[in-house]
């Protein structure tokens, strides 16, 4: 296998990498914009079609120039407020209930402590 294509081959899949990346982003960020889930499917389609139009591109610099387009486009109509698990960082409900610190001991059998 000579550079060249050695160079090409590692290209094309940092190419596949990132486009993988942008529809993944993308169909989660849709999730965010369709407030039910046959909203969001009719848009996930959508969106699957547009990604499907350009499978068969082959140049590279086209490829690229299309990559830096869609992430153009994905940073302008990101969700300004995404949702986020409740118990997931960043979520309502991380770390609610952080663990005690050191030296403090929990009685879990609640007022019924054997009176010595």
């Amino acid at each position: 296998m000579s550079v060249a294509t050695a160079s090409y081959l590692a290209r094309r899949a940092a190419q596949k990498e990132r486009v993988r990346i942008l529809y993944r982003r993308a169909l989660k960020d849709t999730l965010n914009w369709a407030v039910h889930r046959h909203l969001f499917y009719s848009d996930a389609d959508a969106l699957r079609e547009k990604f499907e139009a350009n499978k068969q591109v082959a140049d590279v610099d086209v490829i690229d120039r299309m990559i830096d387009a869609g992430e153009t486009t994905y940073n302008k109509w990101r969700h300004p407020d995404p949702y986020i698990v409740p118990w997931a960082p960043g979520g309502t409900k991380f770390c609610r209930n952080p663990t005690p610190p050191p030296g403090i001991e929990i009685i879990y059998n609640f007022g019924r402590e054997d009176n010595d």
